[in-house]
């Protein structure tokens, strides 16, 4: 279940990467066709880039919201709360070892 989160959460980078691509190739047709300068184009690029990189971050946080979602709703436990009961275990391992005679 984890891997296919982890599959459909790189594939909407890859796609928002693709945009990206695409967006770049947007602007250069349409500096060609309205006779853009260089400088309102490069303008207009960064403007797509900073939106794709906003969306992209958006996406990323969502799905791992939706990864703990699912986690959660699965009885998994996060890393943190491992590692605290781990801590615990090897904390009541060494009051044992101290105890017996």
């Amino acid at each position: 279940m984890l891997d296919l989160l982890q599959k459909t959460l790189l594939a909407g980078i890859g796609a928002l990467a693709l945009s990206q691509k695409k967006a770049e190739e947007l602007i250069s047709e349409l500096q060609k066709q309205f006779s853009l300068g260089d400088e309102k184009a490069r303008e207009m690029l960064a403007s797509l880039r900073e939106t794709v990189r906003h969306n992209q971050q958006q996406l990323e946080d969502l799905a791992r919201e939706e990864v703990r979602k699912a986690c959660s709703e699965c009885g998994l436990i996060t890393q943190e709360a491992f590692e605290k009961l781990e801590q615990r275990v090897l904390a009541l391992e060494k009051q044992l070892e101290t105890d017996q005679p």
